[in-house]
């Protein structure tokens, strides 16, 4: 079985752990990817300085309250590039605000979901995403290698 390859873009290295963590607990087989911000996300989707040998990502799971570049302004970036707009992008995030998620929505993003507190919630939020994104979804096919289309 081909193993999906999930980029997380998260600032809290607790937030990563449990992403980790909770991803090792299911069936299916997910290669995770993690970055701390923006800027590092970009370099990974273009494959640049550190991450000239990154995979190409099936699903990104993004923050928006990152440093260097938020989530806001990544999502405006890589929706500017033809080679990105198929790339689906789910809003992790802890804000619930209104004008956080219809700026998410205005800016393409997939979906929004407020990242749940207590370990159980998030792991069913985890479990759904899984089963709806690497089960259930018909996911776009994988970026080109090169980035000849900007």
């Amino acid at each position: 079985m081909t193993k999906n390859k999930l980029l997380l873009v998260e600032d809290s290295p607790a937030d990563i752990d449990l992403v980790r963590e909770v991803l090792s607990e299911f069936e299916h087989n997910i290669g995770l990817h993690a970055v701390t911000n923006g800027k590092e996300a970009l370099d990974f989707l273009h494959r640049q300085g550190d991450y000239e040998d990154a995979p190409s990502p099936d699903l990104v799971l993004l923050d928006l309250d990152l440093p260097k570049m938020n989530g806001f302004e990544f999502l405006r970036e890589i929706r500017s590039k033809k080679r990105f707009q198929q790339l689906p992008v789910i809003v992790l995030t802890m804000s619930n605000a209104e004008e956080d998620i219809s700026r998410a929505y205005k800016n393409d993003a997939n979906c929004c979901i407020t990242k749940p507190l207590g370990f159980e919630d998030f792991n069913q939020v985890m479990q759904s995403i899984n089963n709806f994104w690497f089960e259930l979804a018909q996911l776009p096919p994988a970026l080109p290698d090169q980035d000849n289309e900007e």
